[in-house]
């Protein structure tokens, strides 16, 4: 690229995703089987024109990214960048961004041009990817824009909870902004440089920070598919729509010319107590007098079904699959590696049909968390509710789980795979 033109794009993934729930960020979410910066950062790799991606996440979201970054084809993955850490606010990540594509200056030269993208909107394609380096290479300044249909109001808190209208624009003039966002690199990198010393951080848009620093703005044909992932129901139809079915399972839909098998697989974990305040169980964390020991999050549920599913497929252990002895998966969130189960199945074309989970454990009880606990793997594997079970016993006071020095948990998972894939 040295001494000649080329485009970048810095993907803001540094985000917490706290109002869509749970304890996962929402670009790191499933959505037809893949994570949401997954499926984003592929439509950005995948795109001619765009010479380098650069993520940028969260101090302790490392894990996450790269769990992400495997799923992706090795082409795409070696126009991904090194991730460099955001900040606070979205304004600093994208300058965490820009300066980090600004220190491959000496090298290559800076880019011509950048594309500024939230990770939540993993619609984009690109037909709108071309849109916006026209817009660019044009104006220097683009956003992507839709027009506004419900009618707008300008209102002034009145401090009661009841807003006074002030104004009605004329919605003919509005428009929904939207990424990726393209800018002359240079201008862009000036103006975040410009509002930081200033110690303004309340931009939350590009294009009202370039306004700001004197750049003219120009509107392009955003596209209505590409929706920000904000609120539960976004991350449904997401998963609706990447999983080619208007059903809410993401399991693949049956063959009638395939003859299927089912397949039965069981899982076991056990984990010992330790100082704490939590425990995590079937992906959701449970407050509790003590912790568990353990090289990950200790999750038992989610360590036994992980390999009640690998079971099935006769594809080792959640050992095998992650190494104990590997410090990348020190303290790792235990949905990922049931995810990764899930993956095995499906690209072996199979379907899952139940999944079972029994916990032994004298505390903590799990009565007030049990539909939080299936509606979460639910979601890990992409089934209905209804094909998710989770049960609790105690052991009578008997053995280890009676004398409140650990829990475990076992499983079962039904899946049906193609006759030929399971002879």
């Amino acid at each position: 690229m040295s001494g000649t033109a080329w485009n970048a794009a810095v993907v803001v993934a540094a985000g917490r995703g706290i109002r869509i729930g749970g304890d996962v960020p929402k670009q790191y979410r499933s959505v037809g089987g893949r994570a949401v910066l997954t499926r984003t950062l592929a439509a950005l790799a995948a795109h001619p024109d765009l010479a380098v991606i650069q993520p940028v996440i969260a101090a302790d979201a490392a894990s996450f990214y790269h769990a992400c970054v495997a799923e992706l084809d090795p082409v795409l993955r070696a126009k991904l960048a090194a991730p460099v850490e955001g900040g606070a606010t979205r304004q600093q990540s994208v300058r965490s961004g820009l300066e980090a594509l600004a220190g491959r200056s000496a090298v290559t030269g800076p880019p011509s041009l950048v594309l500024v993208h939230d990770a939540a909107r993993p619609h984009v394609d690109t037909a709108l990817i071309d849109r916006a380096l026209v817009a660019g290479r044009d104006h220097g300044a683009a956003v992507p824009g839709i027009a506004v249909t419900d009618t707008i109001k300008i209102v002034e808190d009145t401090g009661t909870g009841i807003g006074r209208v002030r104004e009605t624009p004329a919605r003919e003039s509005l428009r929904a902004v939207q990424t990726p966002q393209a800018f002359a690199f240079a201008p862009l990198l000036a103006a975040h440089r410009k509002a930081a010393e200033a110690d303004l951080h309340g931009f939350t848009d590009d294009g009202a920070l370039a306004e700001w620093a004197g750049l003219d703005v120009v509107v392009f044909e955003g596209d209505p598919r590409n929706r920000k992932i904000t609120q539960p129901s976004d991350l449904i139809e997401a998963d609706r729509g990447f999983s080619g079915s208007d059903a809410l399972s993401s399991e693949p839909e049956t063959d009638s010319m395939t003859t299927y098998v089912t397949r039965l697989g069981t899982g076991f974990d056990v984990h010992a107590f330790t100082e704490g305040d939590h425990v995590w169980l079937g992906g959701v964390k449970i407050p509790a007098d003590r912790g568990v020991l353990a090289h990950s999050d200790g999750d038992v549920a989610l360590h036994a079904l992980t390999d009640a599913l690998l079971g099935a497929i006769a594809d080792g252990d959640i050992g095998t699959h992650f190494p104990p002895s590997d410090e990348q998966w020190r303290g790792a969130s235990s949905d990922r590696f049931l995810a990764h189960a899930v993956k095995l199945v499906r690209d072996r074309g199979g379907r899952i049909d139940h999944l079972d989970i029994t916990v032994l454990a004298e505390a903590p009880r799990i009565g007030a968390h049990r539909e939080a606990i299936r509606a979460r793997i639910a979601e890990i594997c992409g089934v209905k509710l209804s094909s998710v079970s989770i049960k609790a016993t105690t052991t009578e006071k008997l053995g280890f789980v009676g004398r409140a020095e650990g829990l475990a948990a076992q499983a079962a998972a039904t899946i049906r795979l193609p006759e030929d894939d399971a002879a």
